[in-house]
């Protein structure tokens, strides 16, 4: 083989690693935001339940316009998106969600007491 062909062929492996290189960094970025876009998805659904929550009377299992004394139902602490905790008082709810991916990625969000979900802070790869 002649020297150019040699270094064709370098050339050409090294523009293929650099290919694989790239595919894989996008793949695992989509993987991230997938995984962020479930849990801002559970939030939404945790969001309505601890909103129907506070405006039901005590007599059927509410707040009667509290929320201290809510808790998010065993069933939907942990899925295949994270783990999710509250910290309740009177007038709003901050959730906590972890993500079961990576632990060191999670979302912190406020709802207060009209339901709506403010103070939304993102840490780890969700930033």
């Amino acid at each position: 083989m002649g020297q150019q062909q040699l270094l064709l062929i370098i050339l050409g492996v090294i523009i293929v690693g650099i290919a694989i290189a790239v595919g894989l960094s996008l793949f695992s970025a989509q993987s991230v935001q997938s995984n962020r876009d479930a849990i801002i998805n559970d939030l939404n659904n945790l969001a309505a339940q601890a909103y129907q929550f506070r405006i039901r009377p005590t007599s059927m299992g509410g707040g009667q316009g509290d929320y201290s004394t809510f808790s998010i139902p065993v069933k939907m602490r942990t899925n295949e998106n994270g783990t999710y905790v509250a910290s309740p008082s009177q007038n709003e709810i901050t959730i906590t969600a972890t993500s079961a991916q990576n632990s060191s990625n999670y979302i912190t969000v406020v709802i207060d007491s009209d339901g709506r979900l403010t103070n939304w802070s993102y840490f780890g790869d969700f930033q």
